[in-house]
């Protein structure tokens, strides 16, 4: 049976919704998987006949249409390749003209900060085909959604256990820098990403207790922070975001994507746990309702439902 590039397109989409790809990621696969079809339509390239040269044009075309920056081209070329190697896997392409192009990209130094569609595009990328690879997977996803969603530094995640989540109340009791303790909310992304790797724990280490890290190897082991370091680096590598991607950068996303939405200062400065803050302070001063419902109204991914 013979299917339109678009059809195509829709039959990707669709399996990019039961693999649980957020509303939005999809939307955006949408849009950049069907610019560049109508651009091929255009030119006349069917979709059996796409080569290299073609996707080069079109990235030259987009950069003078739309004066798009080098991380932006990034994301649209790996929803290009996505596709495209969905496409090649089932027979519907005689070969992936995207395995030979590379967008060339000036060395510069680690930005400050990534923006939230990128930070989505990492969070929300479908989970491995492989059942050893997906279990892999949903632990890396709890992880980055912890980090992302509370601002944990990487100790504080590395050295999270399970007696320290409040999961009916989407509370966690952070041991910072000094011993100091602070709680935090969490949201319900990451809440949802948690118990989903809770499940599969026993599978790795047998039944867990309260005072069980929550995140360990296979072998059963407490998972190290150069460990969560490599594998926070390979999603967001296997997301094709082109970051350099580490715990720290996902903390001061954090920060800056709440002060952009909240300007509440002094809320990030406590989930952060900075150091002008006090143990005392944080159990006799914070409003922990307050600070609670300013995270769920503000944070991108809190999502939290009554």
């Amino acid at each position: 049976m013979q299917y339109t590039t678009m059809q195509l397109l829709s039959m990707w989409l669709k399996e990019r919704e039961i693999q649980n790809q957020s509303k939005h990621t999809i939307s955006a696969y949408e849009r950049d998987v069907s610019d560049f079809l109508n651009y091929c339509e255009m030119q006349n390239i069917a979709l059996m006949s796409i080569e290299t040269s073609d996707l080069r044009s079109y990235v030259a075309y987009k950069v003078e249409q739309n004066q798009l920056s080098s991380s932006s081209l990034q994301r649209l070329l790996s929803a290009i390749r996505q596709f495209m190697k969905w496409a090649e896997q089932g027979q519907y392409l005689l070969f992936n003209p995207t395995d030979d192009f590379q967008l060339k990209r000036q060395p510069r130094p680690l930005p400050g900060m990534i923006d939230i569609e990128t930070v989505n595009q990492i969070l929300d990328q479908a989970e491995p085909e492989l059942e050893n690879q997906k279990q892999y997977w949903i632990r890396d996803k709890a992880i980055l959604e912890l980090l992302y969603s509370s601002g944990l530094r990487l100790s504080e995640v590395q050295g999270l256990r399970i007696k320290d989540i409040d999961f009916k109340r989407q509370l966690l009791r952070i041991t910072g820098k000094g011993n100091k303790t602070r709680i935090i909310p969490f949201g319900t992304k990451a809440k949802d990403a948690v118990m989903a790797w809770l499940a599969i724990y026993p599978q790795w280490q047998g039944d867990f207790v309260a005072d069980s890290q929550v995140f360990i190897t296979q072998k059963g082991n407490p998972l190290g922070v150069r460990q969560i370091e490599n594998r926070v680096k390979f999603q967001a590598q296997r997301a094709g975001v082109g970051v350099d991607l580490h715990p720290h950068l996902l903390r001061h996303c954090f920060a800056s994507h709440m002060l952009s939405t909240s300007r509440d200062l002094r809320v990030v400065q406590e989930m952060l746990g900075h150091s002008n803050l006090t143990t005392t302070q944080i159990y006799t001063h914070i409003d922990f309702e307050h600070l609670a419902n300013v995270y769920d109204q503000a944070h991108p991914r809190a999502n939290k439902l009554e």
